[in-house]
């Protein structure tokens, strides 16, 4: 056999019969085309949400707390100066400033600005006359407003950006640096491998909460601050489990050859050992990418996550969950639901990964 491919079945064999089986698991299915439309929704959030302003906060504090369905007329004046323009690709990925500032009329009245620099209340007749060139439109609240009059679904679509991207972020630090420590204390074993079962033992006596609480402390609030903290909160579970799957593999035939033949130590590890761990690697990704949105979502409902004004589903459960016994309960269950969601996707993903690169079932057809 070509060295570093599978004892059992060749990598083209194995990867051909994982997909056909990936796909004859119902869940497993479901749950990548929930992922895949969750992460379309995030990626051209600002294209459809019905706030596009960055960070779906534009705010009207008249129109706190609405029920979902409500419906308002705004009328429409320039702003001065008038907001800079950017680039499609700026506006499709941080939002725009739109060029007209919006005032929602309240029981047929809105308090509107003149010429002296203060408001005057008027009616929309009056309106018309006083700003004849001004636009009225009628805009549709789906789920709602917040207390502050920011769109609800608005506020779900461009937060969902949070939570995937602590988790894709999280789990490629948790990956570089598992898969790096575990190889070396595998493949040397000895004091190496002495020294890196030291640190994995030592970071995971450390509840993870407790740890990526601490290194949030030391690195600061912020939106890359989150990533890096449960990164490198994770990266013993794939370290541990690399480790493992190594040392049996080490032993094998054609790591005998490779070293024979001359090989290195670091072409022997990457090209031909870690192949054949990459696919529980995969399994245990999807498991830590779920972990990584909860650990998101309880950091920023502790208020030491993403900072206003970037919404997350975390942090929206923190602003509205005193609601919970009033009668605007949809506020905190909402996002809360999106977070159930998504979680429980990449845990049936993780699981029918887990099933399909099995070559034990695998290598059965």
């Amino acid at each position: 056999m070509i060295f570093g491919k599978k004892e059992y079945v060749s990598s083209s064999s194995l990867s051909s019969l994982a997909w056909k089986r990936f796909r004859q698991n119902p869940l497993g299915i479901g749950s990548l085309i929930f992922i895949c439309t969750v992460l379309l929704i995030a990626v051209f959030g600002y294209l459809i949400t019905p706030d596009p302003t960055p960070f779906a906060n534009d705010q009207h504090l008249e129109l706190g707390l609405k029920k979902p369905g409500y419906k308002a007329t705004f009328i429409q004046l320039p702003r001065e100066p008038m907001p800079e323009q950017h680039s499609f690709i700026r506006n499709l990925f941080m939002g725009r400033d739109l060029p007209c500032q919006s005032y929602p009329f309240i029981d047929g009245e809105a308090d509107l600005p003149t010429g002296s620099g203060q408001s005057v209340r008027m009616t929309q007749e009056e309106a018309r006359s006083v700003f004849p060139a001004a636009r009225f439109t009628e805009r549709t609240y789906y789920l709602g407003t917040d207390r502050f009059g920011r769109d609800v679904l608005s506020q779900l679509i461009i937060g969902s950006r949070v939570s995937l991207a602590v988790g894709f972020i999280s789990v490629l630090i948790s990956l570089a640096i598992g898969i790096f420590a575990g190889a070396l204390g595998g493949f040397y074993r000895g004091r190496t491998d002495d020294v890196v079962m030291w640190v994995i033992n030592v970071i995971w006596s450390v509840p993870t909460l407790l740890l990526v609480i601490a290194i949030t402390f030391a690195l600061g609030k912020g939106f890359w601050q989150v990533f890096i903290a449960v990164g490198l909160t994770m990266w013993v579970e794939v370290a541990r489990v690399v480790r493992g799957q190594i040392l049996g593999i080490r032993e094998k035939e054609f790591v005998e050859a490779g070293r024979a033949l001359g090989f290195s130590d670091f072409r022997i590890i990457f090209h031909h050992i870690l192949p054949n761990v990459m696919g529980i690697v995969i399994v245990i990704s999807a498991a830590n990418f779920a972990s990584a949105i909860l650990l998101e979502a309880g950091l920023s409902f502790l208020g030491m996550g993403v900072q206003p004004p970037v919404p997350s589903w975390g942090s929206m459960i923190k602003e509205n969950y005193q609601y919970i016994v009033l009668d605007y309960a949809y506020l905190a269950i909402l996002p809360g639901i999106a977070i159930m969601l998504l979680v429980l996707a990449f845990m049936l993903m993780g699981n029918a990964l887990r099933d399909a690169l099995d070559v034990r079932t695998t290598s059965s057809f």
